[in-house]
């Protein structure tokens, strides 16, 4: 399976590197900056024992369904530079939900994954309705050649409200079917874990057979919970440093540097969950060995 062989463990640690403020949002700090802040956070992941990075315009508020060409240029330059000073896989999240401009980033600078918030959810967000459309993602993954890009898709994803009320199993069903390589499941917000009981819901529908990601909300005191019910997780505003803003709505400021310390804290922990695990196949879990 794809998502086996990308990330080469069942139960992925996917670290996120939030690059601050880019060209044309407040506070953009020039490009010399968002490349060495950005560089370090990668690197300080890698080094903490994550699987893969995740690149994600975190800081450009407010968001847009569908960023600006200069976005895309500088998100693409920073990539560049900074995948050749890691040896770990890497993914992209244009938020809101540009899934053209990660996978034709992905496509060019060889990201392995995107995410896609919006997949199978039409939502209302702060910034608009997104209504959702899988067939669109797919026919435009394949239309660029980049099939071997995995979709790493929400369900009930956090910051949003969906348009038609359903429940998550069905959610979670309709993305599997829909073509999504592996499901991601969050809280409500940033921070904010999502319920076991989403999780527990989700996995009895679609099976061993499928990996699930955890999205927010993952804690060193968590994890082991979360991980009863999922195959991985992705983390970031966690792993750093500095205590949390109320003013902030990302929690933290884009200042605030991946803690190397926290990395591998965190890593330890989900390596000594390995045993509450359930692997998407029958085969050898890598990490636990």
């Amino acid at each position: 399976m794809n998502f086996r062989k990308i990330f080469r463990t069942n139960n992925p640690i996917i670290g996120m590197v939030h690059f601050p403020p880019l060209i044309g949002y407040k506070d953009f700090p020039g490009l010399d900056i968002c490349l060495k802040k950005s560089s370090s956070d990668a690197k300080i992941l890698e080094k903490g024992g994550v699987d893969a990075v995740m690149f994600e315009n975190n800081y450009d508020i407010p968001h847009q369904e569908f960023v600006e060409p200069d976005t895309v240029k500088m998100i693409t330059f920073l990539i560049k530079k900074i995948s050749k000073k890691i040896n770990i896989p890497f993914g992209i999240n244009i938020l809101w939900n540009d899934y053209k401009s990660a996978l034709k980033i992905a496509k060019v600078t060889g990201g392995s994954f995107i995410r896609v918030p919006v997949f199978v959810d039409s939502v209302k967000t702060d910034y608009g309705e997104i209504i959702a459309n899988p067939k669109k993602i797919l026919n435009f993954r394949r239309k660029i050649g980049a099939n071997k890009v995995l979709l790493l898709t929400d369900i009930h994803v956090k910051h949003a409200k969906i348009l038609k009320k359903k429940s998550i199993s069905k959610s979670a069903k309709e993305a599997v079917k829909a073509g999504a390589d592996a499901i991601i499941i969050t809280g409500k917000w940033t921070g904010n874990a999502p319920k076991i009981s989403d999780l527990k819901e989700a996995r009895s529908v679609i099976g061993k057979n499928f990996p699930i990601l955890i999205g927010s909300g993952a804690t060193k005191k968590n994890i082991v919970s979360l991980l009863k019910y999922a195959n991985g997780v992705i983390v970031g505003t966690n792993l750093k440093v500095g205590s949390i803003s109320k003013k902030e709505i990302n929690l933290k400021s884009w200042k605030a540097k991946i803690s190397l310390a926290k990395t591998k804290e965190f890593v330890k922990r989900v390596k000594n969950a390995c045993p509450a695990v359930k692997p998407f196949r029958n085969h050898e879990n890598v990490r636990c060995k």
